[in-house]
């Protein structure tokens, strides 16, 4: 792997509508922001973990499972409403001008997935970091049924199927049996790495080379309900490197 500087850049803001406290949600015995740090902390090329909060106390249980925590976001940018890019901006500028400190990589964990390999995110950073092209790299996984089947009214009552770019017009591609149809994929949570300064000159996140990095499967934390699930598929023995580090920060 080419040497560059990784930031792994958590965004963990107090309030939630679905689950309140979210982040410090108590999934298979550890909070749920634990499992992003611990898969940054055992990823080979990650150089520095920083957790964007408004909250004090994720701010001292980031610290405890071994993420910075150099400043709080304002409220401004942590509202229900508020978008990734804004706390993006905030962290990058306040890096800047308080160390002087701007990385060529932004490696984005969402802390609502906590079921990640760090061999695959050590797979994510050598790809972009081979591609210096790519203005981002992005995960997904498969979705069923098709996007192919899906439609919104863009005409009014009538059905405007996704797509047909891909199709002739006149081809009803959406009555294709699933074999015949391209696979699509659903962008998630597990990471995403950033060109730090191919974001910063254009203004835009994710930008124009947008490289798909696929999983093979996404566990989500949205609701109370998505928990269980989430704590049954940590159970596998692919993830038992983030209980050995989680266990081993508290004891």
């Amino acid at each position: 792997m080419k040497k560059s500087d990784v930031l792994a850049f958590i965004g963990a803001r107090g309030g939630s509508k679905g689950i309140p406290k979210k982040n410090l949600s108590m999934v298979a015995g550890f909070p749920l922001i634990s499992y992003s740090i611990a898969a940054a902390r055992l990823a080979k090329g990650v150089d520095r973990i920083i957790v964007s909060t408004d909250s004090e106390e994720i701010a001292e249980v980031s610290k405890k499972f071994g993420a910075d925590v150099p400043f709080l976001r304002p409220k401004e940018i942590s509202g229900d409403d508020s978008l990734d890019i804004d706390f993006f901006k905030h962290a990058l500028a306040w890096l800047k001008a308080n160390e002087n400190y701007s990385p060529n990589y932004i490696m984005h964990l969402r802390p609502t997935v906590p079921a990640r390999e760090p061999r695959k995110l050590e797979q994510a950073i050598a790809e972009i970091i081979d591609n210096p092209e790519t203005s981002s790299l992005r995960s997904a996984h498969a979705v069923t049924p098709s996007a192919f089947k899906l439609f919104t009214l863009k005409d009014g009552p009538y059905c405007h199927f996704f797509g047909s770019e891909f199709f002739g017009q006149d081809e009803e591609f959406f009555n294709y049996p699933r074999q015949k149809l391209p696979p699509t994929y659903h962008v998630d949570g597990y990471v995403d790495i950033i060109d730090a300064q191919k974001f910063l000159s254009s203004g835009f996140m994710y930008g124009k080379k947008m490289k798909a990095f696929i999983i093979d499967d996404n566990r989500d934390i949205d609701d109370l309900e998505d928990i269980p699930a989430a704590e049954a598929f940590l159970r596998e023995e692919r993830f038992k490197p983030l209980f050995d580090y989680l266990n081993k920060v508290t004891q």
